[in-house]
């Protein structure tokens, strides 16, 4: 083939690109998105922003189906493609089966957003084993597992994005959270373990850890309580899922971020406030378990040993 026929060639492969329509283009390079825990709150936001963007998305759920519906509609009305799954991502099969119905439907992997998790919160002293493992469960394993069901996809194309939702509490702990912190500081160790693994084939790995962003939660607040909080935060103000889902975005889709892996990007926060809205919750708790273990000390002899005091049950 001779250098005129190779350029005439080129010329009418780049007009056959430039002729198809957006909605085929769409549907040949929309990128395939999974995200847990995106039926309400932080998960929604993300997952309305990936399909908005274009991206085919499958809203993962472990019992809000019907809200998981509606933000699979409101995904398509954006004339983007969404499913719906329900999951429990600590469960090793669901999670197989998850990822498999996303390749069925789609062909491929090549977003995962690791947002499901839970909180079980008391203080130390009170916890049981269930609820310490019930967290671990879902909020480490769990991402253990559908990181590495979706790895296996994206190493077989050497291309992906995993991002991860982290928290503050993973890095400074935070009173009645001993579950929660230590799973949230396993996410922040295994993404930046992840990313290196990764690496060599081309797949992303971050994290995020939110400040404090507007939910059920802190519209339930006290007043004072609240005013503490929105003083210690730069902006004097919540944020917003959205906000969240922004800057997750990125990550996942600008290329400007191909080169970011790794790392842990706080999202506006300063550590006291946090800790003022959880130490105030427990605060009865924690005087009055010190009291009891303080009377306790009192009416035994001075050789009595610690691990007494250890002994008690509520």
């Amino acid at each position: 083939m001779s250098t005129k026929q190779r350029a005439i060639g080129v010329r009418a492969q780049v007009a056959t690109v430039e002729q198809a329509s957006p909605e085929s283009a769409q549907k040949l390079e929309a990128p395939v998105a999974i995200i847990t825990g995106a039926s309400r709150g932080i998960g929604k936001a993300v997952a309305l922003a990936l399909g908005k963007a274009g991206c085919k998305v499958l809203v993962n759920y472990a019992r809000s189906s019907k809200e998981a519906e509606d933000v699979s509609k409101e995904i398509e009305s954006y004339g983007s493609q969404a499913l719906t799954f329900g999951g429990d991502v600590s469960k090793e099969a669901d999670v197989d089966a998850m990822i498999k119905t996303a390749v069925d439907t789609w062909g491929t992997v090549d977003i995962l957003i690791n947002n499901a998790g839970i909180t079980r919160d008391t203080l130390l002293m009170r916890m049981k084993k269930s609820l310490w493992q019930e967290v671990i469960d879902l909020n480490l394993t769990g991402l253990f597992l559908c990181t590495q069901a979706a790895a296996k996809i994206m190493m077989k194309k050497k291309k992906g994005k995993i991002i991860n939702i982290a928290s503050v509490v993973g890095l400074v702990g935070n009173v009645g959270q001993a579950n929660y912190s230590a799973a949230k500081a396993g996410v922040i160790g295994f993404t930046k373990t992840v990313a290196k693994e990764y690496a060599s084939r081309n797949i992303n790995v971050n994290a995020v850890a939110p400040g404090f962003i507007a939910s059920d939660m802190t519209a339930k607040l006290v007043e004072d309580i609240e005013k503490k909080i929105l003083e210690t935060i730069p902006l004097g103000r919540y944020g917003q899922p959205e906000e969240v889902a922004g800057l997750v975005e990125f990550l996942a889709l600008n290329p400007a971020s191909s080169y970011i892996t790794g790392q842990l990007m706080w999202h506006n926060l300063r550590v006291p406030h946090y800790q003022t809205f959880m130490e105030s919750k427990f605060r009865d708790q924690i005087e009055k378990k010190l009291q009891v273990l303080g009377l306790m000390w009192t009416k035994k002899s001075s050789k009595t040993k610690l691990g007494k005091v250890a002994e008690f049950k509520d």
